[in-house]
């Protein structure tokens, strides 16, 4: 069965380079952000996990944890850390799981269910489905999944700006328009009436068309 949004993210169990975790007692009651990476000493995914290092602050103070995931041992990741270092300037500061026996991958339908064998022999080609962000929220399910080719760099700030409006919307009745960003109006869900609408917004709104209202949200 492919995963969709909502679902819940498939719990394992996995040795990474801070040790072995169980991904759901792991993550405990914050946000996660689990994220992937075909093969080490790849180039684009060098540059990513650095880029990502850089940002752990940010997601600190969201209530979110970090973690990789690569499809070779972890060993090779400790190795690869260094060259991390030498490129980007920056020092990993986030679990990444060695995903050998290509469990994860599969469960996270990265990999079709029925590959087999190990990480042992493969190439960035036959892994090239493994570039996918997932964020998890607290129940545990999954509220994002983005995979991007191997040939594109991924934007942090671009997940760093989905997870501040997935924590905001899921405190308050709202969506967020195209291209929002943290203190830019908000959309009042559909599903709330205008009536209730007066008593949790009670600085008012604009309505563009009946369907579409929008709240300031400034503090």
């Amino acid at each position: 069965m492919a995963l969709a949004i909502n679902d819940i993210a498939p719990d394992f169990e996995a040795q990474t380079t801070e040790g072995p975790i169980k991904f759901h007692d792991w993550i405990g009651d914050g946000w996660a952000i689990l994220f992937s990476h075909p093969k080490d000493f790849t180039p684009v995914c060098t540059t990513e996990l650095g880029a990502m290092a850089k940002l752990k602050p940010e997601f600190d103070r969201r209530n979110c944890k970090i973690v990789g995931l690569s499809v070779d041992p972890v060993e090779n990741h400790t190795k690869w850390a260094q060259d991390i270092t030498d490129v980007t300037g920056a020092t990993v500061n986030y679990p990444m799981i060695g995903d050998t026996d290509l469990n994860v991958a599969k469960l996270y339908n990265m990999l079709p269910a029925e590959t087999e064998g190990t990480s042992e022999g493969r190439t960035p080609a036959t892994n090239a489905t493994v570039r996918t962000v997932f964020i998890v929220g607290p129940d545990k399910r999954i509220k994002l999944m983005l995979t991007y080719p191997m040939s594109t760099g991924r934007n942090f700030d671009e997940i760093l700006r989905v997870l501040d409006s997935l924590q905001m919307t899921a405190q308050h009745q709202l969506a967020t328009p195209a291209n929002w960003q943290p203190g830019d109006d908000a959309i009042i869900a559909g599903t709330v009436t205008d009536e209730a609408a007066k008593g949790m917004f009670p600085q008012g709104w604009k309505t563009l068309k009946p369907y579409l209202r929008l709240v300031s949200m400034k503090k």
